[in-house]
């Protein structure tokens, strides 16, 4: 079968049964930004951020972009530097912006864009809520302020898990993640297995940090401590050395 090619930043790449543009740029070392994109879920195309370039001038997004032989397209042009500044500032319109004390300070995917494209001053005044961290589940915690909506949660929640404890609610402006009748997450089906937290690009889902009680706890002297590594981590060291 003839190989087929296509043309990105002016580097010949080969297709070879990738499923979307996006795909294909990251084969070849391509970096193309995206929030919303993750190749074990179904692609949703929502944040707008991996969008190319092609020869006529045109914008389409990546992640839903079928790769064609022959396309030439460029994914850094000043006109897409524009435009994802642009988005990323009216993300950050609407998000909570106490990043210093953010579970995933250093670790946000809106933190590192926002550096990447310079963004230094946000034009829009804020308009995230205070306040509005669902701290009901023993093991995750939710700031709806924090979410820009990239539907990863909910599609890993559904599509992998199987368990369905999240999905969209409202519409337009007030649209927001959920569980049902907007309840608190404990009071849903949630599991506590934290892969929605796993695959959030901000701190809107993360894991709960109870280090601090832990060190409370053997900072007294009538503590005794004992260790058990859980049946999965020595099953995966086990497989690592051949046993």
């Amino acid at each position: 079968m003839e190989k087929q090619y296509m043309i990105i930043d002016g580097v010949e790449v080969e297709i070879n049964g990738e499923r979307n543009i996006l795909e294909v740029a990251r084969k070849a070392g391509i970096d193309i930004p995206a929030f919303c994109y993750n190749p074990e879920l179904s692609i949703y195309g929502a944040c707008r951020m991996c969008m190319f370039e092609n020869e006529r001038g045109r914008l389409d997004a990546s992640c839903s972009a079928q790769p064609r032989a022959g396309m030439v397209i460029k994914t850094n042009t000043p006109k897409l530097r524009k435009y994802r500044k642009m988005v990323l500032e009216l993300l950050l319109a609407n998000h909570c912006r106490d990043c210093t004390i953010c579970a995933k300070n250093g670790n946000c995917k809106l933190q590192e864009f926002a550096t990447r494209y310079n963004l230094t001053d946000v034009r829009f005044p804020n308009s995230a809520p205070d306040n509005d961290t669902d701290n009901s589940s023993v093991s995750i915690a939710r700031t709806a302020s924090k979410c820009i909506l990239c539907g990863k949660c909910v599609r890993m929640c559904n599509e992998v898990q199987n368990v369905g404890a999240i999905d969209y609610g409202f519409r337009g402006s007030k649209m927001k993640i959920v569980t049902a009748f907007d309840g608190e997450i404990a009071d849903s089906p949630c599991v506590g297995c934290g892969q929605c937290a796993a695959v959030c690009p901000t701190g809107a889902i993360v894991v709960k940090d109870d280090s601090e009680k832990v060190w409370d706890v053997l900072g007294n002297a009538n503590t005794e401590v004992s260790v058990q590594v859980a049946p999965a981590v020595r099953v995966a060291l086990g497989k690592e050395f051949g046993l």
